[in-house]
């Protein structure tokens, strides 16, 4: 079977892998990359630091495919002339098109990471963490007009630890793309598969964060949601907490939420300069405590977050 891949980082390089796992023909690779900067930036970048999954590419000795959209005519032009049999999509922020998705002779096909219908839209792993799901998941779902919302082909549940980051939640997520990439196009060389429409009424959708979140708000967000907010955030942005105007980084794998408090939210209860830790009273009276903090001293933090609630002592 004849294969295009669409994607990004660490997603691409995983159906990269399943799809050479199931002994597809990748004939060609499209970087996200080109979509949003110059040839001569990543050319440069490429040279210098390689991201793994351009070694990857380059050692699998892989056409890459260097244009600056999916929907570009040059790009459809070349898609006809390759002739595959399946084009991948996974990690990719352009909504691409009907005359580019209908090429492909078998399908094109989106791998997103969540248990869809849940979680459509850009940076699923961020959003189930926030909202203290148990289990994210992968979906292969049939490209059509709409973000995330074509019938699913294969789906499987990615358990979400206490502990876990967006991080260790995407890599554990793109794994398990690279199993079921190898599924799909084993299954689709050896029998008809049935597309299953999605249940609309389970359907959500969440538009990518401000930013804003990136100031911790200890006087209205519980203590759940504090370690939440920080592991969700990570390690797409830092979140920042202040004390006597300075501006303390958190380490996503240094909190530790501890019993109630009768000290009012917000309230500093504890200090170790030897650990650079703090303790926080939350909006639910629970403390949380910050091991290894770091000093930000960029003044684009200030101006960034200037007008958001002060730590009182």
């Amino acid at each position: 079977m004849k294969v295009v891949i669409l994607g990004k980082g660490i997603m691409l390089a995983n159906l990269i892998l399943g799809a050479r796992a199931a002994g597809a023909d990748i004939v060609g690779v499209f970087r996200y990359e080109y979509t949003e900067e110059s040839k001569l930036k990543i050319l440069i970048s490429d040279f210098f630091k390689p991201a793994p999954e351009v070694t990857m590419i380059k050692e699998l000795k892989l056409h890459q495919i260097r244009m600056s959209s999916a929907n570009s005519e040059y790009f459809q032009k070349l898609l006809i002339s390759l002739n595959p049999d399946l084009m991948i999509v996974g990690t990719w922020g352009e909504k691409i098109c009907a005359k580019t998705y209908n090429i492909p002779k078998i399908a094109t096909v989106n791998v997103h990471p969540s248990l869809l219908p849940k979680y459509r839209g850009p940076n699923p792993y961020m959003q189930a963490i926030l909202h203290g799901e148990a289990y994210s998941g992968i979906t292969i779902h049939l490209m059509n007009d709409k973000f995330d919302s074509g019938a699913i082909l294969k789906q499987e549940k990615v358990r979400i630890f206490e502990t876990d980051t967006s991080k260790e939640l995407r890599e554990r997520t793109v794994r398990e793309a690279r199993n079921l990439v190898t599924e799909l196009i084993t299954d689709l060389n050896q029998k008809v598969l049935m597309p299953i429409n999605q249940d609309e009424r389970y359907a959500t959708y969440f538009p990518n964060i401000t930013g804003d979140e990136k100031m911790l708000d200890f006087s209205i967000q519980t203590a759940e949601e504090i370690s939440a907010t920080v592991r969700a955030l990570h390690p797409f942005l830092p979140c920042y907490i202040t004390h006597k105007n300075k501006f303390f980084v958190v380490d996503p794998y240094n909190i530790k939420i501890l019993g109630k408090s009768n000290k009012k939210p917000n309230s500093i209860i504890a200090k170790n300069d030897i650990k650079s830790s703090v303790t926080i009273v939350c909006a639910d009276q629970k403390a949380v405590q910050f091991s290894n903090l770091k000093l930000y001293k960029s003044s684009n933090v200030k101006k960034y977050i200037k007008n958001k609630v002060k730590l009182s002592n």
